[in-house]
């Protein structure tokens, strides 16, 4: 038990110190592996266990919001192959140079230094994930091309894993089509299965049982197992509801995942400069890489920045595969401690670079070349409010209360934005005047000011870091009209009140005026009655 609150106690300890200084906090979880490792703890009977059941519910969840018709975009299939095999040539490459000089040694030829570069052309599904959550972007454009990127190397992963493995699947693998029909009876129980502790559990055993461990079962990777549930349950009506339930308990089990990889070892002199040699080398090149393919399947310039500061990472897979590796004498058990920490500093530098995400892509953007409008894809074209008067950005349940108010009151030219296109595709359906976009993209503001002719827009978006960045964008542009912004706590509000808004709301405060305006105006129908 000791090591145990001793563990998570440092876990909570410089997780807290992480969000202190700005930076995701999974940064502190790395940081408290380490600083174990190096007063000689080790990881706890079961940590393990509660790392991969975080990982197995994350994957699930990955299924439930993920749109499979984003993998036969060439954005991602394309990009996805390509990366591959130029991360394969170039990791190789450095690898079998650094080799040469001395810094490292690799006990094979040609093939063991491609099996190298195999394992570090993945980006982590864990960290990439996370981080778009964290934005609210998992469900934007980016986002879903992202995602679908890290499924296709996933997949290519386990397809090694599998096929590396001592053993083949089970003639039993091919049962898993039964999955199929027994999940639209499982379908049907997710109908009835209410709110609160009971979807919770309900999401647990479908990731876990046929999930996880049906797909083992049969000598298949579980972590696949998982992600295939969560696509099957994806057009439910309640698999986002499912998905956010499952939010809190998925989270905490992460922390295990992080404060385990920081656990795996401490390396050498030798292996800290090799680990550093590929950070140094590969990352820049996979933004590089991941940029120039969004470019050359016609993404715009912030899509594909946003796209590869995402995934310019290394994956947990890359572990697995060489511990395959290693099981197979194909090199030194060394690799295990030198990509391990080469994963913990990519996570620890991608992190970094994604907490300050917006910022970055608002200054490469004013830099990188120009883009031709009429080769970009249809989904990435630039906004345009056209004649719209009101514009809601964010379309949750604040934006789409907002919107319906303004229509009320007979403002017909209101538009809603959001980046999620599961959110939008509903509107639409219930004939709501939406559009599909990233309403941090500065392009945007200025059509909106220039070409526009909006009077008033309300900022309604889940996190306060968008709301203030879109706020800078609308001042750069010089928008003359109504300014509405929804905050969460007094500090957001007392920011925003500094800034010049018309109009703050707080959620919270505003929601209890509400009920206690309803309460007044019921009690004094009743004494008029």
């Amino acid at each position: 038990m000791a090591e145990i609150v001793i563990t998570t106690a440092a876990a909570l300890t410089l997780g807290l110190i992480a969000h202190e200084l700005r930076i995701p906090p999974l940064v502190g979880f790395l940081a408290a592996g380490f600083l174990l490792h190096l007063f000689g703890f080790t990881a706890f009977a079961g940590l393990q266990q509660v790392s991969d059941i975080g990982v197995v519910l994350l994957l699930f969840t990955i299924g439930l919001k993920f749109d499979l018709r984003s993998l036969l975009q060439p954005e991602a299939h394309g990009t996805a192959a390509l990366h591959m095999i130029t991360v394969v040539l170039l990791g190789a490459g450095t690898i079998g140079a650094a080799a040469a000089i001395g810094i490292v040694s690799v006990g094979g030829g040609v093939g063991t230094l491609a099996l190298l570069g195999f394992a570090l052309s993945f980006s982590s599904t864990v960290l990439v994930v996370k981080v778009l959550e964290d934005r609210s972007d998992d469900g934007s454009y980016y986002g879903q091309i992202a995602i679908a990127i890290l499924v296709l190397q996933d997949l290519a992963a386990v397809a090694f894993i599998t096929i590396a493995g001592e053993e083949p699947p089970s003639p039993w693998a091919f049962a898993l089509v039964l999955i199929v029909p027994a999940v639209w009876v499982l379908r049907r129980i997710l109908d009835r299965a209410g709110r609160g502790e009971l979807l919770v559990l309900f999401g647990v055993v479908m990731a876990l049982g046929p999930g996880y461990v049906a797909f083992e079962s049969v000598g298949i990777h579980g972590d696949l197992g998982a992600l295939v549930l969560g696509l099957l349950f994806s057009t439910h009506p309640r698999a986002v509801e499912m998905s956010k339930a499952l939010f809190s308990v998925k989270e905490l089990f992460l922390v295990g995942f992080f404060v385990v990889i920081g656990l795996q070892a401490v390396p050498t002199w030798s292996d800290l400069l090799m680990a550093l040699l590929l950070c140094v080398v590969l990352l820049p090149f996979n933004f590089a890489s991941f940029y120039l393919m969004g470019r050359l399947f016609g993404l715009r310039n912030r899509t594909s920045v946003r796209t590869s500061l995402a995934l310019s990472n290394f994956s947990e897979f890359a572990l697995i595969v060489v511990a395959v590796g290693v099981e197979n004498s194909l090199f030194e058990d060394s690799w295990l401690t030198i990509i391990a920490f080469a994963v913990a500093l990519g996570m620890i530098g991608s992190s970094l670079a994604n907490a300050y995400s917006l910022q970055i892509v608002a200054k490469l953007d004013v830099i990188l070349p120009d883009e031709n409008e009429s080769r970009l894809r249809a989904n990435d074209k630039p906004l345009d409010t056209g004649d719209a008067e009101v514009v809601v950005l964010g379309m949750g349940r604040i934006g789409r209360g907002a919107y319906e108010r303004f229509v009320e009151r007979g403002d017909r030219s209101v538009i809603g934005i959001d980046n999620d296109l599961t959110v939008v595709e509903a509107l639409r359906a219930d004939d709501f005047n939406v559009l599909e976009g990233d309403a941090t993209d500065h392009e945007f503001w200025h059509r909106l000011v220039v070409g526009g002719s909006a009077h008033t827009v309300v900022l309604a978006m889940a996190l306060h870091d968008s709301n203030t960045f879109a706020l800078e964008q609308l001042r750069i542009a010089g928008f003359p009209g109504t300014i509405a912004a929804v905050v969460q706590r007094p500090d957001q509000a007392a920011h925003f009140g500094r800034a010049g808004v018309h109009a703050v709301i707080n959620i919270y405060s505003g929601s209890g005026a509400a009920v206690a305006d309803a309460a007044i105006d019921s009690h004094e129908d009743g004494r008029r009655q």
